[in-house]
């Protein structure tokens, strides 16, 4: 899954996105309400983390504007303003969620978790197809009764499959969940997530199967 994180303080930005990439996601971060505003639209993100203080204005700015454009991303407001006043105004102006500076890691992820959980949202925390059963917060997979090793980056191929099981997902959505903003993606990064995964099944006799769509996607099934 992933996250646009808006802070413009680099040692605290730095540490939630470390925060958030121990536990599977991918995460892009910006500095400016310009930066973010410009992503925002460029990617279907899960969660935006927003700062209010930010250099180029407030960030309860942009977020008025992303709800009057129609933006329904959740947004968890990170901030150092702790006033009543300023949660009720966050909350009001749209944010789905308020937590002051500083937060303690394992608070700020099972906040972002339960953001995802929400009905309009297709995260759950365990996603099973056949004897495949993914755990997304503990991040273990299992095939039948047995723990599975996954690398990271198949873990997130993994999960995209099986939460939106039964349909073909774009090569092009792989590659914005799987990659953020600066790294470099090769023109068969995802051929090769995907070959590497299918063979791992194969090993560990999942009763599941990648089917590749041609010119289209991919999508999971059960045998």
């Amino acid at each position: 899954m992933r996250i646009l994180l808006i802070e413009d303080h680099p040692q605290f930005s730095e540490y939630v996105k470390t925060c958030m990439e121990i536990e599977g996601f991918t995460v892009d971060a910006c500095a400016t309400l310009d930066e973010g505003d410009a992503a925002a639209f460029s990617v279907d993100y899960d969660v935006v983390i927003l700062d209010l203080g930010l250099p180029d204005g407030d960030g309860m700015t942009l977020l008025k504007s992303w709800r009057s454009r129609k933006m329904t991303t959740p947004v968890l407001i990170l901030s150092a303003r702790d006033g009543v006043d300023d949660r009720v105004q966050g909350l009001d102006a749209g944010a789905d969620d308020y937590v002051q500076k500083p937060v303690d890691r394992k608070e700020l992820v099972a906040r972002i978790r339960a953001l995802l959980r929400r009905p309009q949202r297709y995260l759950g925390e365990t996603l099973s197809v056949g004897n495949v059963t993914l755990d997304a917060k503990a991040r273990e997979v299992l095939i039948g009764d047995v723990s599975v090793l996954v690398p990271r980056r198949e873990m997130t191929v993994l999960e995209l499959l099986l939460r939106r099981r039964g349909r073909v997902i774009p090569k092009a959505v792989f590659e914005d969940t799987i990659y953020g903003f600066g790294e470099e993606v090769t023109s068969n990064c995802v051929e090769v997530h995907i070959s590497r995964l299918r063979k791992r099944l194969a090993k560990a006799n999942a009763s599941v199967h990648i089917k590749t769509q041609r010119g289209v996607g991919y999508l999971i099934a059960e045998d």
